[in-house]
């Protein structure tokens, strides 16, 4: 089979070479990522918002199926426009992914359709509306810009905001700015608790979940500093979480279900991977929000421990014939490493050094680098180099990546605590707390 892949980073890496196993990869990059570069039968640099590039290659390589990594293309539609040429993709429709580009669209699906895991929220297109909302609220609120805004949009009173009154200056920031497109927001309820990630392969009609995993978005250690796309995750091998069980794991992708089930009733089935970013509460699982593709660095923990070829799901996702898909029993985890200085690093553009003979029992799947005229691998302003490791614990699994990351050089930095002991417990700590 002939897949095309959309996308440059980590987890288009991660999608390629899991493809490229028993199946012909042709990428389309915005950055010539060396890593995908590696696992291609062929590749193309070039704008991602291009779709008529896209389209003419594709054509050109007489693809079967085209797989869409990021989620600016499919906001834009490109779905829509390869299907129109006769090639099905796996990705949601634009109708069908407003379910991540339209925060508004999202909860108002969740309150028409009475799906379980809602919560108190106001979406606001007048500002004065919104500071009255905020103020009869009486509560901490979360902000979110309408449209996308790669992850970095969301605004926690208690974190990046100090009090209410301080919301209310964001608030006003999105309006003016526009931000993520739209003169609008989204207020809701701080929920407490800690947060997870289910993501899903979904046909339209049928959803099957993977393994339950954890990001750490915050850039720095002790969850301290700016919101980022994603510092590491991991999962464990029994597909659950230390601090969720079987119970909230299976009312999160009944959650799921229901979605799916509302989005085909309200828009188009939905085909492709889904996202489901949850808060376990007192009150149980809560949606924080979806994406409408595999999550970055999520992905890298679930597509390592897939046991069945992602080829045959992308092809049972496009036909609508899921069934089940097998995952192995063991630990994962991510780490990103990362430019000094970010997220808010300019342009780094400096050289990073990955001693890949040292590097035994991890991988490293390349994200925002490129490879130079020297095929040297140059650092960009996010996320450079996901590194991966396995093992029969969670424990086991932080070792080997702490241990590969040592014979990574540059100007660049990591979270150590990610996945460790400690952070562990105090994760399930919190959740005995947030359930008494």
């Amino acid at each position: 089979m002939k897949i095309l892949v959309v996308g440059s980073g980590a987890r288009e890496h991660i999608i390629a070479e899991k493809l490229s196993q028993d199946s012909e990869v042709y990428t389309y990059m915005g950055r010539k990522n060396p890593g995908l570069r590696d696992v291609s039968t062929k590749y193309m640099v070039n704008d991602e918002g291009d779709f008529d590039a896209i389209i003419q290659f594709a054509k050109d390589n007489d693809v079967d199926i085209a797989f869409i990594g990021p989620e600016a293309p499919l906001e834009k539609g490109i779905v829509d426009q390869l299907k129109a040429e006769g090639i099905m993709s796996v990705g949601p429709t634009q109708k069908a992914a407003q379910i991540e580009t339209n925060k508004a669209f999202m909860r108002q699906l969740f309150e028409d359709y009475n799906i379980d895991g809602s919560i108190k929220y106001g979406t606001f297109y007048d500002i004065d509306e919104a500071f009255e909302f905020i103020d009869e609220f009486d509560e901490p609120v979360v902000i979110k810009p309408i449209g996308l805004t790669g992850g970095k949009g969301v605004k926690i009173v208690g974190d990046q905001l100090a009090d209410n009154e301080e919301a209310k200056e964001y608030v006003k920031e999105i309006f003016d700015q526009k931000m993520g497109g739209h003169a609008g927001v989204v207020i809701e309820e701080l929920l407490v608790g800690e947060e997870y990630t289910i993501q899903a392969f979904v046909d339209g009609e049928h959803l099957l979940p993977m393994p339950a995993a954890q990001d750490h978005p915050h850039a720095f250690e002790g969850n301290k500093g700016p919101i980022t796309g994603g510092m590491g995750s991991y999962s464990d091998a029994d597909l659950l979480l230390p601090f969720l069980n079987e119970k909230e794991y299976e009312q999160s992708v009944d959650i799921m279900q229901q979605t799916i089930e509302a989005i085909a009733k309200e828009a188009e089935p939905y085909k492709g991977i889904l996202y489901g970013q949850f808060m376990l509460t007192k009150q149980g699982p809560k949606v924080i929000e979806y994406n409408a593709r595999f999550g970055d660095p999520e992905a890298m923990n679930v597509l390592t421990v897939l046991d069945d070829s992602l080829s045959d799901i992308a092809q049972k996702i496009v036909d609508g014939t899921l069934e089940d898909v097998g995952f192995n029993k063991i630990a994962s985890v991510c780490k990103y490493v990362v430019p000094d200085n970010y997220p808010n690093t300019k342009a780094a553009d400096t050289i990073v050094n990955i001693d890949t003979e040292k590097i035994e029992d991890a991988k490293v799947f390349y994200a925002a680098v490129y490879a130079d005229e020297n095929d040297d691998v140059r650092l960009t302003s996010s996320r450079a180099l996901g590194v991966l490791a396995t093992g029969d614990t969670i424990a086991e699994a932080e070792a080997k990546c702490e241990k590969a990351i040592e014979y990574i050089d540059g100007e660049v930095y990591h979270r150590s605590d990610v996945a460790t002991e400690d952070l562990l417990n105090e994760k399930i700590e919190h959740m005995k707390q947030v359930k008494e």
